[in-house]
């Protein structure tokens, strides 16, 4: 068989692989994150968060077309599989065209065709079998076909550069163009690859040199930011000013001015195109040609703006116009980051010239027929003092825990300057971070955390898939890499001879040792050394895709999830390394012995020692088929609720699931929910004041011109004559004061303003009707009050809360009220002693039960959630000691254990212990085996068992708690002084724990000694190792 053919069979055969791998892992479901949205929109086309990807929108419906509602889902996952093998494909493809280099000149037959093959065998499946990779293959996310437009386009500009002087080798140049521009409907990710690209054809059109090269790069650098940051925002910039200027100026129908835009941007390609080909201007005509598919695939956001005037469910920031889909595009929601020059966390404002303006935010007024000023905006962007600000600054944000993190990784101690307080006109000394410190956070965070440590999760090793944030007491034992070399670890890491088993059997524990690192470099040694063009290439690649995005996402600490996905291209890169390392070693060592002998040896070893390894060590946390967790713990979210419920959420992950199940399934859509975050923005509320499905409005009585953006963005509290502050004011009459501009007052800076002239407000409740209805169970009429009371925090409020108040002051008890059992009680508003739990929620009822424990608000409606939890919910997986649990689904462990034992508890004081019991099994049966952690979160369940009388599961429980704790105290106490200090809080938690424990025990099973004896005996052996270190307070 001939190369060519063993080439495309090999391709198709690895990429065979990849799919049968990735379709037996995928999640059956949603997932948590971002999935449940991105199927959900998918699904029924419609608008998810900033900057949108409506061309994996519009496959993934094209994907979903025949199948049930059930298996939605699977499809969109499929899609991400195929999208994911498909890379591997290509990067099989253009692993032969690299390692081909090496051979230049030689049959590809034989020990060299082996080799070539063999290389591209290891390097693909490396990477078809990488940590980061197969987790977003396996999932309804954007990232598996982002990378496939990557290894696409890449292969392309190898492929043109195989023929490229053949004719009509230009259609391979177009090609990349619009997979460009059909790309930036996924991710931008793979506009990073343009710089590479270039290279490839310099190259091959020009004689190097380094004046040469130097002028490329700049060119790499300009076309990347000429698409990035003028083309893509500027051609819908240009249509939004058209739009104005034919709405307001010229007094035509909305969405003229775009029709003429898009008219006229056709007609100047179409006369260019002519143009240019008329007057053989070739290289012209191919820039416009390569301009005009990029548009093409640009413009599936035309969908998104088509889809949001059809307003949709889920509509996020309503881009229904070219001026709205400007902001959406610009993701100005998220704010600015500042990159090239700006402030530090603790820059002062500049005295003279405190605010800029930023740009004006509109609205189409159906009445005016114009676009009108919502937001003008005005002083609305902090200036900064010049003196302050610093170029490449890395330590921008000022929130409290991040300014903690940036000196704790910078060693900061600043630079002592005086400046003058814009309010109090106070001098004041502030401690300006040097640029030696700025730089340290970069190189140790942004740099080593935030990338290098990915970087090494995929060709070291992992230590778990626990969110590590690296200056924590956890910096030991979360998210670290891991070679699986003791020695190397120990370094880092401490004593693994005390590593807890917790930690050594996660399944996420994996270790490579290094085996993957060394063949990579080995390949960019080997291939510098025999083709330092495409090293320079493939090096470039990596860089963009790795290093330069973390310069450019200039991340502050304490991001909210790990951030690998994000490099996914340097990943691949150096994965293509791995593949050209067979390939060097072979070269190298071909005219000591037999070539066809050792280029199979070399294939074959390092096939084991590379791809095979990280297959068996990844497949038990990559595997996710049995894993439904994510789309049960949301519908058991809804099935705390009773019919036609409003639930309140406030996170991702406690909301994306329920609009997948809402969306997609159709299930429970009586309940609306509203997620509080969003519901500080204008597009958020009028989406829920219109009817959804079987989910009637929210209840308010606001208008659109009430709570647009730009208008009670946050109202503050304030005094009004009349008012007493003691008093309790109806809410009834105190929304009209917050939301009518009739109730305006002058401020002292001259402008008027609506002002909340109480912080006490009461609710009137009608018994009758409360009982009539169900929201309060006709036994406990004596407990109903006549009014509910709460108090509000701060200087004012912001519009989420002003619209909860509207609610509360307009729903008159005719809809339950639900608030999820994961929001802080910084989301309840002081309402949390007149809740009552259900399931997975607090239903809002006029019975006040003040209770201060935690995660134990108000009262427990026992039979309500007795039926919820025992009948009605189900698990997907939880307790299933065969399916791997992440750190997402770990999280809700806790909510789930803490529910149980309140209604265990609620049902034994009632002396219901039979069914006490029951609850308690069923928590153990779902959330106890060596997948789950045997952490503190099982006392309260263990403490119930001893209540209900069955000592012996409560000791085994104890057992498991106590041994748990003694390893990692252990581990703890096995690190050296420096290692310990940080540690010392979660050392001091863990001997607490035990020291719980025992007490636990000891006042529920007085009568066994032995017990006693035996928990007491681990507890104060190693409180005394501690207080003997002088570590005791």
């Amino acid at each position: 068989m001939d190369f060519k053919k063993l080439n495309i069979i090999g391709g198709w055969v690895t990429f065979a692989i990849a799919f049968v791998v990735y379709a037996m892992t995928i999640e059956p479901t949603t997932s948590f994150w971002d999935c449940g949205e991105y199927i959900a929109t998918s699904y029924k086309l419609e608008v998810g968060h900033p900057p949108g990807a409506p061309t994996f929108m519009i496959l993934g419906r094209i994907f979903t077309l025949l199948v049930d509602p059930q298996n939605v889902a699977v499809a969109i996952n499929l899609m991400s599989a195929l999208s994911s093998a498909l890379t591997i494909l290509f990067m099989f493809w253009s692993l032969t065209y690299l390692a081909r280099k090496f051979v230049r000149n030689e049959e590809l037959s034989g020990a060299n065709g082996i080799a070539i093959i063999g290389s591209a065998i290891v390097g693909s499946l490396a990477f078809t079998f990488s940590d980061t990779f197969w987790f977003s293959a396996v999932e309804g996310e954007v990232y598996g076909m982002s990378s496939f437009c990557t290894a696409l386009v890449f292969w392309a500009i190898l492929k043109w550069e195989s023929i490229a002087d053949e004719p009509h080798s230009t259609k391979w140049l177009i090609l990349i163009f619009y997979v460009i521009g059909l790309s930036i409907g996924v991710h931008l990710l793979n506009l990073l690859a343009i710089p590479a690209i270039l290279f490839v054809y310099y190259f091959k059109r020009f004689e190097p040199t380094r004046k040469g090269m130097i002028i490329t790069f700049i060119l790499s650098i300009v076309l990347l930011g000429f698409i990035q940051m003028i083309l893509i925002p500027q051609v819908v910039n240009i249509s939004a000013k058209f739009e104005l200027l034919f709405a307001n100026g010229l007094g035509a129908p909305f969405h003229v001015g775009t029709t003429v835009f898009g008219i006229l941007l056709i007609a100047a390609i179409a006369f260019g195109l002519w143009y240019t080909q008329k007057h053989h201007k070739v290289i012209a005509n191919t820039s416009i040609l390569a301009f005009t598919v990029l548009m093409i695939g640009y413009t599936s956001f035309a969908m998104i703006v088509i889809r949001s005037n059809a307003d949709t469910p889920i509509d996020e920031n309503n881009p229904e116009n070219m001026v709205n889909l400007l902001s959406y595009l610009k993701r100005e929601q998220y704010g600015d980051v500042p990159l090239v020059k700006g402030h530090y966390f603790n820059s002062p404002l500049d005295n003279q010239d405190p605010y800029d303006d930023g740009s004006p935010v509109y609205y189409p007024n159906e009445e005016t027929g114009e676009y009108e000023i919502a937001d003008s905006r005005e002083n609305s962007i902090p200036n900064y003092a010049d003196e302050f600000e610093t170029l490449f600054p890395r330590m921008w944000s000022s929130k409290s825990n991040h300014v903690r993190a940036y000196k704790a990784w910078s060693d900061f101690e600043g630079n002592p300057m005086r400046y003058r307080d814009v309010q109090s006109g106070e001098m004041k000394t502030i401690y300006k971070p040097t640029m030696g410190e700025n730089l340290k956070y970069f190189f140790n965070y942004q740099i080593y955390w935030m990338w290098g440590r990915y970087f090494l999760w995929n060709f070291a090793g992992r230590q778990n898939d626990i969110q590590g944030h690296g200056i924590d007491q956890n910096q030991f034992t979360d998210g670290n890499w891991l070679s699986g070399i003791p020695f190397i670890d120990e370094a880092r890491l401490g004593n693994m001879d005390e590593y807890p088993d917790e930690l050594k059997d996660k399944w996420s524990y994996n270790k490579y040792y290094l085996l993957p690192l060394i063949l990579g470099l080995i390949g960019l040694f080997f291939q510098y050394k025999y083709d330092k063009r495409n090293t320079l290439v493939v090096f470039l690649l990596f860089f963009f895709t790795g290093i330069a995005i973390a310069i450019y996402l200039n991340n502050y600490p304490y991001q909210p999830r790990e951030r690998d996905y994000a490099f996914v291209g340097s990943f691949y890169a150096f994965a293509l390394w791995i593949g050209l390392g067979v390939m060097g070693l072979y070269r190298h060592f071909r005219d000591k012995v037999n070539p066809k002998a050792l280029a199979a040896g070399t294939t074959l070893v390092c096939l084991l020692a590379v791809p095979v390894l990280m297959a068996s060590e990844n497949w038990d946390d990559h595997d996710r088929s049995d894993r439904y967790t994510a789309r049960e713990i949301a519908k058991n979210y809804l099935d705390s609720c009773a019919p036609n419920a409003i639930l309140f959420t406030n996170g991702d992950n406690d909301t994306f699931p329920l609009w997948y199940l809402q969306e997609v399934e159709g299930y429970r859509t009586d309940v609306r929910v509203v997620n509080l975050m969003l519901l500080n923005t204008d597009w958020y509320i009028e989406q829920m004041a219109r009817k959804a499905y079987d989910g009637d409005p929210i209840p308010i009585s606001m208008t659109p011109d009430q709570y647009r953006q730009g208008t009670r963005d946050f109202v503050r509290f304030g005094n009004v004559r009349g008012i007493d502050k003691d008093k309790y004011y109806d809410i009834k009459k105190i929304i009209p004061i917050v939301t009518m501009d009739k109730y305006k007052q002058q401020l002292g800076n001259g402008q008027k303003d609506n002002i909340i002239p109480t912080k006490k407000f009461k609710l009137n409740v009608p018994k009758e009707k409360v009982m009539a209805n169900g929201t309060v169970d006709p036994s406990l009429e004596d407990q109903i009050l006549d009014e509910i009371t709460w108090k509000a925090d701060g200087r004012y409020i912001l519009k989420n809360e002003m619209v909860m108040w509207d609610i509360l002051a307009n729903f008159d008890w005719e809809r339950p009220l639900y608030f999820s059992i994961t929001m802080g009680n910084d989301a309840f508003y002081g309402l949390e002693d007149y809740f009552q739990q259900e399931g997975f929620a607090f239903r809002l009822v006029p019975i006040e039960t003040k209770n201060r424990s935690p995660r134990r608000y108000g009262r427990v409606a026992t039979e309500t959630m007795y039926d919820n939890m025992m009948n009605k919910f189900d698990w997907g997986g939880y307790g299933d000691p065969e399916v791997f649990m992440d750190e997402n689904n770990l999280r809700f462990v806790t909510n789930i254990r803490f529910t149980f034992s309140r209604l265990a508890q609620n049902l034994a004081n009632k002396g219901d212990k039979e069914r006490a019991e029951k609850v308690l099994d069923r928590v153990v049966e779902v959330t106890v085996n060596d997948r789950v952690p045997y952490d503190g979160t099982l006392l309260p369940v263990a403490e119930q068992y001893y209540n209900v009388g069955n000592n012996e599961k409560a000791n085994e429980l104890m057992r498991k708690i106590i041994e748990r704790e003694s390893q990692f105290a252990n581990y703890y106490l096995s690190l050296d002084p420096n290692k310990m200090s940080v540690v010392k809080p979660n050392l001091e938690q863990s001997i607490g724990i035990m020291g719980n424990a025992v007490m636990l025990a000891t006042q529920k099973y007085p009568q066994s000694d032995e017990i006693q004896q035996e928990f007491q005996a681990k507890y104060q052996e190693l409180a005394q190792r501690y207080q003997s270190m002088g570590q005791m307070r």
